[in-house]
């Protein structure tokens, strides 16, 4: 099978297009053929071990490998079909559509991937596309974690503001907040605006055209959904008992079936979208992996595998 590995950390041309064999499932396990994957920050993160301060470095090391990833094969979202079952599995069948997340598992830049019947996937959204449906888990999933660690679940009508909110995490979680009817102010480019405001946004703030941080107006959550800003910067403008919670740092997404399944639910719904930016050859895997490194990528960046 047709598989990308990265045999070291660096720049995006140590993704290497190499032939693997075809995995086989055993009687737990389902063999899937993959059909789409996405790259993502998360992903250039681990291929550059682009991380700040020793401690960050030292902790992706210990998780995922110290001189190069255990798995070589890097990818963490992905659809597909099950091509196989193992005989112990009773919950899926040959011939079902399927997505989901393998977090640092990895493994998804491959044309086939074999997942324990318990992993974090499930049957993708009935109008959703393969190319949608691997959009979906990995921003919506950590959106999703990070959102449940505040009050908005609870309390509708909070005031929250997103910064860096079109890129996969962050347009997840504007309709995801609007899903509980919170009032959401987006931080992002000029380029983002149109995309800020089609997802909902009720105010939208132009980094490079006001400061965000001035206390115009005060929030209960400021999520910083791209890991740039601290909760230092955010003082002025979070409210008394208020939360900030930020994709950066120790803490990251534990991704689960119920998550993916409430995204699902969302997507169905019409409540939810994939936000697809630009689409890649899995032969293009640099160039996918060199647009996301520019910053330049809105919503999400998808990998056809069968194209």
């Amino acid at each position: 099978m047709r598989a990308i590995t990265c045999e070291k950390y660096g720049p995006p041309n140590v993704l290497k297009l190499v032939d693997l064999p075809k995995p086989k499932p055993n009687n737990n396990e389902v063999l899937i053929k993959i059909m789409a994957t996405t790259v993502n920050s998360g992903d250039v993160r681990v291929r550059g071990l682009k991380v700040d301060g020793f401690l960050l470095r030292f902790f992706m090391r210990l998780v995922i490998g110290f001189n190069k990833p255990r798995n070589t094969v890097l990818g963490i979202t992905f659809s597909g079909i099950i091509e196989k079952v193992g005989k112990k599995v009773s919950t899926y069948k040959t011939g079902d559509t399927v997505f989901g997340i393998t977090g640092f598992k990895f493994g998804t830049y491959a044309e086939y991937i074999v997942l324990n019947k318990n992993d974090v996937f499930i049957k993708k959204p009935m109008n959703a596309t393969f190319a949608e449906a691997a959009a979906l888990s990995f921003g919506g999933s950590t959106a999703l974690y990070f959102l449940n660690k505040t009050a908005i679940t609870k309390m509708p009508g909070l005031n929250i503001l997103i910064y860096g909110a079109t890129g996969s995490v962050g347009t997840a979680a504007i309709e995801i907040s609007k899903y509980y009817k919170a009032q959401v102010t987006s931080v992002c480019s000029n380029e983002g605006e149109k995309l800020a405001r089609k997802l909902g946004s009720n105010y939208v703030i132009v980094y490079t055209e006001a400061d965000f941080t001035l206390p115009s107006n005060t929030y209960d959550i400021v999520f910083d959904a791209v890991g740039k800003i601290s909760k230092k910067d955010c003082k002025k403008i979070l409210r008394e008992n208020g939360t900030y919670i930020s994709v950066k740092g120790l803490d990251y997404a534990k991704e689960t079936k119920a998550q993916l399944t409430f995204l699902k639910t969302l997507f169905e719904s019409n409540q939810l979208h994939a936000n697809i930016d630009k689409t890649f050859s899995l032969e293009e895997i640099i160039e996918a992996h060199e647009y996301v490194d520019s910053g330049r990528k809105k919503g999400n960046v998808v990998i056809d595998i069968n194209s």
